[in-house]
This record gives structure tokens, sequence and C-alpha cells, in this order.
């Protein structure tokens, strides 16, 4: 089932998620409905409070071509961060057609629970790495936008807010 992903600004968005502790068949069809909205929107990643569900549950798939490999991490964390960086020009499907390049460790080791409860951990690069990073920013209450000064961030944001606007009138 697809689902509405809110826009920015959301109080949804700015606030910090709760821990899964056990994989449930309500967690096993949020996953499964989030990654049929990101193959929807089109996107790459999508975190729960995208869709208004306060959990820490990510997914992603940043194949572009060729096989698709979804995957569904719950309660990612970063675990290891590379010194080098990398900047890559980031989106977000919560700020439509907004983009900014935003400089991340260009490497990062990630420890989560799959949807079987099994732990999991793997070293994530390029744009992977930098789709898992946004990613877990969103279960902190973080946006991609909060990495840019805050002129260009109230400029995004006065967008964001002209848009909703634009939506509600239909």
């Amino acid at each position: 089932m697809i689902r509405d992903i809110l826009i920015h600004p959301d109080p949804r968005l700015k606030k910090p998620c709760d821990p899964i502790a056990e994989v449930t068949a309500e967690i096993s069809k949020l996953a499964a409905d989030m990654l049929e909205t990101m193959y929807e929107a089109p996107g790459i990643g999508l975190a729960a409070p995208q869709v208004g569900v306060m959990k820490r549950l990510i997914v992603m798939d940043c194949i572009k071509q060729g096989t698709p490999e979804p995957m569904a991490l719950l309660n990612p964390e970063v675990i290891w961060s590379s010194e080098d960086q990398s900047t890559y020009e980031e989106g977000c499907l919560s700020i439509p057609d907004q983009y900014a390049e935003v400089k991340r460790p260009a490497s990062v080791t990630v420890r989560w629970m799959d949807l079987t409860g099994a732990a999991q951990e793997r070293q994530f690069e390029g744009l992977w790495a930098t789709c898992v990073q946004h990613e877990i920013d969103h279960l902190n209450g973080k946006l991609f936008i909060d990495y840019l000064g805050p002129l260009k961030r109230q400029m995004i944001t006065r967008k964001m807010e002209k848009l909703k606007r634009e939506m509600a009138r239909g």
C-alpha cells in the first residue's frame, strides 16, 4: 500500500523515533508499504517518520539499473565512520525538488536488525553510505537541510510552506 509522504515543515519530521522492540506483522507490513512508497515516489531511501510512523525503521535501494536490492533496517546505527568525506547532492522525498550538496563520511559501518529479527552489520560506501546516513538522520529528527547555512535552509523551508499551501488548495 502506498502511503502519503509528509512534507517539511512537519513537527513529526523533527522528532527522534522510538526503537523497535520486536519484528511484528505490523512492522513487516510497514516495511513493505515503505518500499512500495519509495519506489513509486521514486526515491532511493525512506524513513518511517516520513510516512508519519515514529519508529526506527528505514528502507533503501540505491540500485538504479539492474536487479533491485531492497533493504529494510530496523534500529540502524552507525558504529564506525571513515575519516574520508564525500559530498553528494542530496534530495529528500519530504522536501521535493530541492537539492543541496552535503558532506558526510565516505564510508560507514551500520548495525541493524533485519525483518527476521537477526542482527546484521555491513559497511556501506559511495551512494549507499550517503543514503543510509541520510535516512538514519531522519530517525533522529534531522533533515539534510540542517547541514546547510541558515539562509539556504530558510529559503527551502519557505518554498515547502508555499508548496503545502498550494497542495492544500488542491
